[in-house]
């Protein structure tokens, strides 16, 4: 796979450099604010860009962004977010344009080396990949909300595993299930939350925008 990197601190911008290279994917460039990862996007249209929410000159949201950004212009670029703290309207915002190609990660998830390489293929495959204790945030969050509150135990731990970005053979997998029943818990929470089937709109991601509280 051909990734961008974009961190500010160099410590962690070399080691997931290393990260990568080890596990076969090409670096095509690791910059340190969010000007560079949109010039080295631009440049080299990679398949996956890694980057920081808070980078130069503010700290504030320079990589979110720059990703968004990135999300517009190349929508074929996978885009994985990294930060170092839950900040829910930031998950809304990146699903907003779509469900695939997108992820929103804990740096604490680095470390778990296994999850975040896992991430990161699920992004460059087209899929989503969203932090689980982001989702419990918003669950949290939004567990008041009526049509929410019509959802089984089941189904919303289905609807949490779309929520993260997995497919439904993923969720079965997950959660026990069979593909079929999964199927059925879907299609039972896109009825609860009044998805109607629309020629131009993914009911799944409806669903799950809706289940951020967005």
């Amino acid at each position: 796979m051909r990734v961008i990197l974009a961190e500010d601190s160099t410590l962690l911008r070399e080691g997931l450099v290393r990260l990568l290279a080890e596990e076969g994917h090409d670096v095509l460039a690791a910059v340190g604010d969010a000007e560079a990862l949109l010039e080295a996007t631009e440049n080299h249209k990679p398949d996956v860009v890694v980057t920081d929410v808070r980078m130069p000159p503010t700290h504030s949201d320079e990589g979110l962004r720059a990703a968004l950004e990135i999300r517009e212009k190349w929508p074929e670029t996978g885009v994985l977010v990294l930060s170092q703290y839950v900040e829910k309207r930031y998950a809304a915002k990146l699903i907003s344009g779509g469900g695939g190609r997108v992820g929103y990660l804990l740096k604490d998830r680095v470390a778990q080396v296994g999850e975040f390489l896992d991430a990161l293929d699920r992004i460059g495959e087209g899929g989503a990949a969203f932090d689980p204790e982001v989702v419990r945030r918003l669950v949290a969050r939004t567990s008041h909300e009526d049509a929410l509150g019509r959802l089984t135990p089941r189904e919303r731990d289905v609807l949490e595993k779309m929520a993260q970005g997995h497919t439904n053979a993923s969720i079965a997998k997950l959660l026990y299930l069979s593909q079929s029943s999964v199927e059925k818990h879907a299609n039972a929470i896109f009825d609860k939350l009044d998805l109607p089937q629309a020629a131009g709109y993914s009911r799944r991601v409806l669903a799950v925008l809706r289940f951020l509280g967005s």
